[in-house]
């Protein structure tokens, strides 16, 4: 896959990326805790001024991807990003720390019409045989920066302060921006998109989207699953606490179990990728997660729980990167902009909703049942997928 120009350059310039918002995020977050004496309101803010562009301009910056040549949104929105953090090192260096939160809203959203690109090089450039190859390995390195990131961030601030943190962050993304310029010239496309309106071509990619049956499936499915995973999310502690007597610190050594099986599950994937077809693999990895959340929920013995742990984190990059697969194979190239900044988004939405719900569930009845409860929504998932296949069993 590394032969893979396209493959090679987009991945580089990903490894500078994360690590730049690790750093970033991590360094803002602990600067306005301090700041603010751990203030929930500021806090909380920070969080909102993450995710909240995923959800505003996710579909807005899809379909610009579509409109606009891949190579030079990606070069072009990084450098943005780089300048962005410079002006807020500049405001905070005159006493406004106000312009931090502003400044990772402003990259967040850059990156919205960023990763959309990168899925369209991937579907011209990458043959079909190797594409779920390419999406394991893009998983396994979000699993790599997850587990590394918060440990890298923190020591940075903690070592080197807010100032030397934004300025890593800022050469970080302009180093991303400069491999991304080595690049070949994006090929001439024909320009009819020029022709019409922004709001005729983000509407048609939501009516692509619901009229392709596969991509309407995945949409479903996708849902479901986010859903099912914010019903878990906040209740990790719990586990920690109730179900197996430990002290909140012992939280971290699960949370680090469960990256470093992603590691490994996402290299496992790569190995795998053109002997297992995308749907079969996605569906694996669903039921297997479904039968780990009830486990998990129901688990009182220590090595038990690290146990499923371990086998839900090796097959999280074969959800991730299925799904992902499926949808750059059934989405024309016309649209891969807006059904990326359409679906990738579902998962986030839900999930939220599905947190917002989680500990109001528990108190009315138990964690088991949140947990057995998530386990058969995720089931709920695998069978949309299932109907996927037996309608479409020649993809």
């Amino acid at each position: 896959m590394f032969s893979n120009r396209y493959v090679r350059t987009i991945i580089c310039s990903r490894v500078l990326l994360h690590l730049g918002i690790w750093i970033r995020n991590y360094a803002v977050l602990l600067y306005v805790t301090d700041l603010t004496h751990n203030n929930p309101l500021y806090v909380s803010l920070i969080s909102v001024a993450e995710f909240a562009p995923i959800f505003l301009f996710a579909l807005v910056g899809g379909t610009f991807a579509d409109r606009w040549q891949p190579k030079r949104t990606m070069a072009g929105s990084d450098l943005l990003s780089a300048i962005s953090v410079g002006a807020v090192l500049f405001a905070l260096i005159n006493g406004g720390w106000i312009a931090l939160l502003l400044g990772s809203f402003i990259s967040a959203s850059l990156s919205q019409f960023s990763q959309p690109s990168a899925m369209k090089l991937y579907k011209r450039h990458v043959p079909e045989e190797r594409l779920q190859g390419v999406m394991a390995m893009s998983q396994t390195l979000a699993a790599v920066f997850m587990v590394l990131g918060p440990v890298i961030g923190t020591l940075i601030f903690l070592k080197l302060g807010i100032h030397v943190s934004l300025i890593l962050t800022a050469v970080l993304f302009l180093g991303s921006s400069v491999i991304l310029t080595t690049l070949p010239r994006d090929a001439s496309e024909q320009q009819t998109s020029l022709k019409s309106s922004f709001m005729n071509e983000l509407s048609a990619g939501i009516k692509y989207v619901w009229s392709n049956q596969a991509l309407r499936t995945l949409c479903l499915c996708f849902a479901v699953v986010g859903f099912a995973s914010g019903l878990t999310q906040p209740l990790q502690i719990f586990i920690v606490v109730e179900q197996l007597g430990q002290t909140k610190t012992f939280l971290q050594w699960l949370v680090m179990t469960n990256g470093a099986a992603m590691l490994i599950g996402g290299a496992a994937i790569m190995g795998i990728s053109r002997k297992v077809k995308p749907q079969r693999l996605f569906i694996a990895g669903l039921l297997i997660t479904a039968i780990c959340t009830i486990g998990i929920g129901a688990s009182t013995m220590i090595w038990l729980t690290i146990l499923l742990l371990i086998v839900s984190g090796f097959v999280y990059p074969a959800i991730q990167g299925g799904i992902q697969t499926l949808i750059v194979k059934n989405t024309e190239m016309a649209y891969m902009g807006r059904v990326s900044g359409a679906i990738m988004p579902v998962f986030m939405g839900m999930m939220v909703i599905g947190m917002s719900l989680s500990g109001y569930l528990k108190g009315a009845f138990s964690l088991l049942a949140v947990y057995a409860l998530s386990g058969v929504i995720i089931i709920a998932g695998t069978l949309l997928m299932l109907r996927l296949r037996e309608k479409q069993p020649g993809r």
